[in-house]
């Protein structure tokens, strides 16, 4: 008899799963360049499309018993029916619960390998990982292996799920090797910036909402009062972790980099994520706190051990997030469960299990992958070539363009007389008729007798209203900004991505332009510096040219005159 209430919850669990696939896609993006943005997307994408079918044929077969292959059950089995489906569930409803949690522990794997993998062989890898890997660790753990039948405790999977996902990253990302310039002649890691902390942000957003359906509907059950108590208690352990894991990495970040770490603090809010997942139903709240915490250090000294010790190119910490903080949210288990907990009187044996299922899995995942990665590398190819990456995957491999081609710098710069909307280009019928102007081939000086000078201005975009209003008041009007990256000889301060010194740091500043003719030179220059002024590092620069003539294309003047809107 199934149960509609049973049913929907596990339904409702599928779909946040399956949402996070969209989370997974825009950390991944936006914490790397955006040359490559359309190929992780295709990765994401395809990790799930790719998995669904595979472990529907084969893999929910590997985990929950030999009875389930070819995508059906089969009742002559002893166990097919009730060893597996969680009581009142129809059988589709738990396929497609434990399908979601598969494409998850592919999809981590992306980012650790993203930038420089072949699309080629990153399928190839992700229907294997689909198909057996996973389904095997996972029988271990969910499907009444050996594991589960010790008392290993991994309630929705930072083991089964996401410490799979992880080991896996780190083994890929060690076949591959770093992206090229990730690492000095001397070894130095040097800083790879993403290019959208707004869309990993809002990634990051996703995932810590679609975890409520990760941790919350593995109870696969929503009746009755001891689990409708244990949801909640889930949902409260789930968030708290989380929360406590985000503002302990900011102050991790704070004191070690001078300031609170943008990337990272968003990383940390997957590593307690990541860490309560295998206990949230059975520690107390302050119990998930302390484990939040102690996973918001194991993210960040975890992350920079793997980039600058062990020399691995981890664009978006997937190996850290995962692998690292997936094995010691499980092994916390053993010591914060208020049933068994080694904290909690239970002693080392319950603790010991757990260290045991981490090791087992580690080692399964290790070995297996190893080979995958290995067989890929020397048949098809991993990587693509230097030429493929330096272009970026999203032409090389897919043959984008760009995938930001709406986003072009230069697409949203604010017209210097404050219109946003691009001037429009006049028919040539209505256009106004003008006499053409021809100047002697000569320099402007020699045409009017008056000197051309340039006044090129870098400086902090926020001055720039003040600065416009003060040229108007000498009687500069005419001006082009553009908007640039920049620092002077001091390198800009010292700043951090991800744990990392940037060699150079590139301050987002404008350039503006003006043509002086009639109005001095040095009024405009102190002009400007009155404005600019403020004594600290940053100020801006200040540029002057000599310009040996101006021609006005829509009326051929040239000198001076092409400065005047007399026609």
């Amino acid at each position: 008899m199934y149960s509609s209430v049973n049913t929907i919850w596990v339904l409702l669990g599928a779909a946040l799963v399956f949402f996070m696939q969209a989370g997974f896609a825009m950390v991944e993006t936006g914490l790397t360049r955006a040359k490559n943005a359309g190929n992780i997307v295709m990765k994401n994408l395809m990790d799930f499309s790719i998995g669904t079918p595979i472990f529907w044929l084969l893999g929910f077969g590997l985990m929950f018993g030999a009875g389930n292959f070819i995508g059906h059950f089969d009742p002559t089995i002893a166990g097919a029916y009730t060893d597996i489906l969680p009581e009142g569930v129809p059988k589709w409803a738990f396929v497609i619960f434990q399908t979601v949690f598969c494409a998850t522990a592919a999809t981590i794997v992306s980012g650790a390998m993203a930038e420089r993998t072949k699309f080629s062989s990153y399928c190839i890898y992700s229907a294997i990982i689909s198909a057996i890997v996973y389904p095997i660790s996972g029988h271990w753990i969910w499907g009444g292996g050996w594991l589960s039948q010790l008392g290993f405790h991994d309630f929705a999977g930072s083991t089964a799920v996401h410490m799979v996902g992880g080991v896996a990253a780190l083994i890929g990302a060690k076949i591959l090797g770093p992206r090229i310039g990730k690492y000095s002649k001397s070894g130095k890691s040097k800083a790879i910036l993403g290019h959208s902390l707004t869309l990993a942000a809002l990634g990051v957003f996703i995932l810590w909402f679609c975890w409520f359906g990760f941790n919350g509907c593995s109870t696969v059950s929503a009746e009755g009062d001891e689990t409708l108590f244990s949801m909640g208690s889930i949902f409260m352990t789930t968030n708290l972790a989380a929360a406590v894991a985000a503002c302990v990495t900011m102050v991790i970040t704070w004191i070690r980099y001078k300031k609170p770490d943008v990337s990272m603090t968003l990383n940390g809010v997957l590593a307690g994520l990541v860490a309560i997942t295998a206990g949230c139903d059975v520690v107390s709240p302050i119990g998930a706190a302390i484990i939040g915490l102690i996973a918001a250090f194991v993210v960040v000294f975890g992350i920079e051990f793997v980039d600058k010790k062990l020399k691995i190119d981890d664009p978006v910490g997937a190996v850290g997030v995962h692998g690292l903080c997936g094995a010691a949210g499980t092994i916390l288990t053993g010591l914060f469960a208020l049933d068994g907990g080694l904290f909690y009187g239970g002693g080392f044996q319950f603790f010991g299990i757990q260290v045991l299922g981490v090791v087992s899995v580690i080692a399964w995942v290790a070995v297996t992958m190893t080979i995958v990665f290995f067989i890929i590398k020397k048949t098809v190819g991993l990587r693509v070539s230097a030429s493929e990456e330096i272009a970026g995957l999203d032409s090389e491999e897919h043959g984008l363009a760009s995938s930001y081609a709406d986003f072009m710098p230069m697409a949203n710069l604010t017209a210097v007389g404050g219109s946003e909307a691009a001037p429009s280009i006049a028919p040539v019928e209505k256009a106004v008729p003008v006499e053409h102007y021809t100047a002697p081939a000569a320099s402007a000086e020699a045409v009017s007798g008056e000197k051309l000078t340039k006044v090129a201005i870098v400086m902090k975009q926020s001055k720039f209203d003040e600065l416009k209003d003060a040229m108007n008041e000498i009687g500069v009007t005419g001006m082009t900004l553009t908007h640039v990256l920049g620092c002077g000889i001091q390198k800009g301060n010292a700043q951090y991505y991800r744990g990392v010194e940037m060699d150079v740091t590139l301050l987002p500043k404008i350039k503006v332009e003006i043509i002086v003719s009639k109005v001095p030179v040095r009024t405009v220059i102190e002009t400007a510096k009155k404005i600019l002024y403020t004594g600290h590092i940053g100020d801006g620069k200040i540029f002057v040219y000599d310009v040996e003539n101006v021609v006005k294309v829509r009326t051929g003047e040239e000198g001076v005159q092409a400065l005047q809107d007399t026609k």
